[in-house]
């Protein structure tokens, strides 16, 4: 039982549909192995996959032409069970260029490594003597003998013994064959790992024997613990500054990672380990037990596993503000981006500079989408990108969420199975597995690209169909083409179809049609999906809705990029994940699935490029994380939230894809709402200034005709949406109007987005999705993430979530309440664009945005805005939803009504010109007289109240 489910990274071969068609050993190419037989400073950081190279290709384990020196240092006598009463244990300081380590050994280690050395010197004359000819004479050069410190010697002062023992280990040193025998690199504790700059410092190494099990996985926890369900295997343990690994040195493989966190601890004796000389590695995520020869050595791992722990990793030993995981990165580079149209143009350059690792999270993503646009050729397509960076060697490791596929259809197995077809740098694992995780409800949520863990970029952008958008949110893309036909097939590639498989036909673009093209959204990218939900993404270039009929929903999000340090938090988290979907399912245990490793902050300054237009502030990663998504708990999103409003002293801002919140300890949890209505209540008892702006989309993305009602979904998500706002006695306008009547007007304000356009002669409008998770406070401090402001992303529970907190470090002069103010530059430049978009003032010069709290722009622009064009929009198309209607009765009347666009679209144009941006007001209203929760009996009320909030 225990062989079958034990859950170390194995060295197995695993047969299953999931493996791509690529087999081939990974191997490095005849220039790649020179340059590492060549390199005189450290090992490029791209040889922790290829560490099988090192002996199947005679790759020597130390740099060319760089010294290798030893200093004998210091002695310990310490007794022992033997009949020799006193040992003497000598201190070995070796240097190897930067790298710098010791080593402990006693007199019988150095007799052993002479022995072993001999024995090769002797091997050699029975060898063939042309083939072995220049290791023969290497080993010819070498004296015969070594000091000894018995016998007639014993009269030798001790200070001179281990002189003795420096000299005769720098002359094996000096030696070329010594320097590539293995016997003298067990003897030095060094591996493959050891010269690696961005691994950090060279840590203890050496055999050892470690036990099976102590994972603590959910259904797992049990395996490997019992003393009778277990196994020891001979390994080969690296301490480095931030985690540990073991690994098999002959296979080459890294069988495991353990990651410093606040939970490491290191305990040797009996009492821990339930064996002789054993030591206890324990972390949020493993118990790992190791077995040494003495008690002596148990010891020594322990003292240097803490010691460089706590010397380099104090980052990670401890939670930090909000309960994070990483601290405040200060003075580093990142910038924001409102909309697709930056954030992918600049993650396809970004990906064009990657040199070694690229990681990509998504909660969905869509291989064949385009990254810059209009697209003339496939170049900037993402999974052209991926095979391209992929066949220079750059490694690519995707995380993807695993969807119960009856509950939604983002068929993540085909961006699998299509990613990974490309080549075999490629990997691709989705996660949960949701029988054997027992979690069904929840989901990874979090978007993430990853750059050599030097530049990483985040928020709410996943690199999927819709996504894409700019400030224009155009309702429509007719494109150059003149009737309603799918993209038109390459020619050529019809006549020779039948050399083609039929699952690639309909991924193959005609190029001549995209050197003329000028549409934005191709295919499935061009989407409504109120009015339809995708179908068939394995056909990605044919249109699933009429883009004749039917208006596309434009997308608002938000995203941010961040360097160095920053970034390697970042990373750090996806390596924590990738390696825990390594553990936990069988199918990725194989090899072709590699641990990942951290690299060392010591080396994040050394940025291999920076994105153009980044900007230094003070920065902090967030996550929401729990024992299912990640091995770890965490909820710091939920607390910067919590306390940024709080803290606020004039204002936040805030634009978010869902707005469930004010816990009642019963359905809703998170604190976020109720510290809105905290702070409100405070600023009026104080009688002082303070603003509330939330934006949100009119309604939730799920397929639905809201003139019937808009199906069951859209009607929960309502149901606590507005419970939030402004119904019941948990929400925010109920309790503000407790304490100040009909004034919480002055304080806070909901709305959404919408636009309109012409679509083939037609007026058609339609809501602006609001996709963002983004929170701005003073002009000083902003968030953006995955999260949404509901208990599924901040509860850390539930679904994963991943945000950056941005506090600004230069100011810049501006007014708030009429006052001079120092502003942050990022933080007052994003709220800018936002506010400059929303309320169209580029098309009005008399609109000032500056002071975002003044009476003057609140009521008289903000709110003046909204409710104008909300008037206009109701008046022309007859929105839904709308103030206008109370129940289903009068939604049906409603709805029924002509509406002034179709019927006099003169006047109507006349009166759309009055619409200035795109806000308007949340109607509150909407449905009021309607109990939008699912009835009990429908499939949507038998879904748990938990996947709603």
């Amino acid at each position: 039982m225990a062989a079958s489910l034990e859950e170390e990274v194995e060295a197995v071969h695993v047969t299953n549909l999931d493996r791509p068609k690529y087999t081939e050993e990974d191997s490095l190419c005849e220039d790649e192995l020179d340059r590492l037989r060549e390199a005189t400073d450290d090992r490029p950081f791209l040889v922790i996959y290829h560490l099988k190279n090192f002996r199947d290709k005679n790759i020597p384990i130390f740099l060319k032409g760089t010294p290798i020196s030893c200093r004998v240092e210091s002695t310990e006598r310490h007794t022992t069970r033997s009949k020799v009463k006193i040992c003497t244990l000598y201190t070995v300081r070796l240097t190897h260029g930067q790298f710098t380590w010791t080593v402990k050994k006693k007199y019988k280690h150095f007799q052993e490594l002479h022995r072993d050395v001999q024995a090769q010197k002797m091997l050699m004359t029975f060898l063939p003597l042309g083939r072995f000819a220049i290791q023969r004479q290497q080993l010819e050069a070498l004296g015969g003998d070594m000091p000894t410190l018995h016998g007639a010697d014993r009269n030798r002062r001790a200070s001179s013994k281990p002189k003795h023992l420096e000299v005769y280990l720098n002359e094996l040193l000096e030696n070329s064959f010594c320097r590539t025998f293995s016997g003298m690199m067990e003897f030095l504790d060094v591996s493959p790992l050891s010269f690696i700059k961005d691994l950090g410092p060279k840590g203890l190494e050496g055999f050892i024997l470690k036990r099976s099990g102590g994972h603590r996985i959910q259904g797992l926890n049990c395996i490997g613990h019992h003393q009778f369900c277990y196994r020891w295997s001979r390994r080969w343990l690296v301490v480095k500054d931030s985690f540990l690994l073991y690994m098999k040195p002959e296979a080459g493989i890294i069988s495991f990672v353990l990651l410093f966190d606040p939970e490491l601890k290191v305990q040797v004796g009996r009492r821990f380990t339930e064996t002789k000389y054993g030591v206890c590695i324990q972390n949020f995520a493993r118990t790992l037990i190791i077995k040494c020869s003495s008690y002596r050595q148990a010891q020594w791992w322990s003292y240097e596993i803490q010691g460089l722990a706590k010397q380099y990793s104090k980052d990670f030993l401890q939670t930090h503000r909000f309960g994070s995981y990483v601290p405040i990165r200060h003075n580093s580079l990142c910038k924001w981006y409102v909309n697709g149209c930056g954030y992918f143009a600049d993650v396809a350059e970004a990906l064009e500079q990657a040199k070694e690792e690229i990681f990509i999270t998504d909660w969905w993503l869509s291989p064949e989408i385009f990254l810059k646009r209009p697209a003339n050729d496939d170049y900037w397509r993402l999974d052209k990108i991926l095979h391209r960076k992929a066949e220079q060697g750059v490694k690519v490791c995707i995380l993807l969420f695993k969807e119960v596929e009856l509950a939604l259809g983002i068929n993540s197995g085909y961006s699998k199975k299509t990613l990974m077809s490309l080549h075999h740098n490629i990997k691709v694992m989705r996660h949960p597995d949701h029988v054997s995780s027992i979690v069904f409800l929840w989901a990874h949520h979090e978007k993430m690209v990853v750059i050599d863990q030097s530049v990483a970029f985040l928020g709410g952008i996943d690199l999927a169909y819709g996504r894409w958008d700019n400030h224009h949110y155009r309702l429509t893309d007719i494109g150059n083409k003149t009737s309603n036909e799918q993209t038109i097939k390459d020619p050529e590639a019809e006549q020779n179809s039948e050399s083609v498989p039929d699952k690639q036909l309909d991924s193959i673009v005609d190029l001549h049609y995209l050197r003329d093209n000028n549409k934005l959204w191709l295919g499935k990218d061009y989407c409504n999906f109120i009015a339809k939900d995708w179908v068939q993404l394995d056909k990605p270039f044919e249109d699933f809705i009429d883009r004749y009929k039917t208006p596309r929903m434009p997308w608002r999000d938000i995203g941010a990029v961040v360097h160095g340090k920053a970034a390697r938090d970042l990373a750090r988290h996806f390596i924590q994940r990738w390696n825990f979907t390594k553990i936990f399912k069988n199918k990725y245990k194989d090899t072709f699935y590699p641990c990942l490793l951290p690299k060392s902050l010591r080396t994040a300054s050394e940025l291999p490029f920076k994105v153009s237009g980044a900007t230094s502030a003070h920065v902090q990663i967030l996550r929401s994380v729990d024992r299912w998504s990640a091995g770890t708990c965490e909820s710091s999103i939920e607390k910067a939230y919590v306390e940024t409003i709080e803290n606020s002293q004039h204002y936040i801002y805030i634009e978010n894809q869902f707005f469930i919140s004010c816990a009642d300890g019963k359905n809703v949890y998170n604190g976020i709402g109720d510290a809105i209505v905290k702070r409100i209540l405070q600023a009026h008892s104080e009688n002082k200034t303070f603003r509330v702006f939330v934006v949100v989309p009119l309604l939730p993305g799920f397929e639905g005709d809201i003139t019937t009602g808009g199906g069951k979904s859209i009607q929960a998500i309502l149901h606590f949406t507005y419970r939030t706002m402004c119904r019941g006695d948990s929400s925010i306008l109920t309790r503000l109007k407790l304490q100040m009547q009909g004034r919480w007007k002055d304080y806070i304000s909901f709305c959404g987005l919408r636009t309109h356009a012409q679509l083939q002669g037609t007026l058609v409008s339609e809501l602006i999705y609001v996709h963002s998770k983004m929170l701005i406070a003073d002009d000083r401090r902003f968030i953006i993430g995955s999260a949404n402001i509901n208990d599924r992303s901040m509860l850390g529970n539930r679904d994963s979530e991943l945000a950056v907190m941005v506090e600004d470090s230069e100011m810049v002069e501006s007014v708030m309440d009429g006052q001079e103010y120092q502003a942050g530059r990022m933080a007052l430049a994003l709220r800018l664009e936002c506010f400059r978009v929303l309320l169209g003032s580029d098309s009005d010069p008399s609109i000032d945005i500056q002071d975002p709290v003044s009476e003057s722009f609140f009521q008289e622009v903000w709110q003046k805005t909204a409710a104008s064009n909300a008037s206009i929009y109701d008046k022309v198309f007859r929105c839904l939803p709308t103030n206008s209607v109370h129940n289903i009765r009068t939604l049906k009347e409603y709805a029924a009504v002509d509406k002034m666009a179709e019927s006099d679209p003169d006047k109507a144009s006349s009166e759309l010109e009055q619409v200035r941006g795109y806000l308007v007001h949340y109607p509150l209203h909407f449905l009021c007289e309607e109990n939008l929760l699912p009835p009990l009996n429908s499939r949507e009320g038998m879904i748990p109240v938990e996947v709603w909030t």
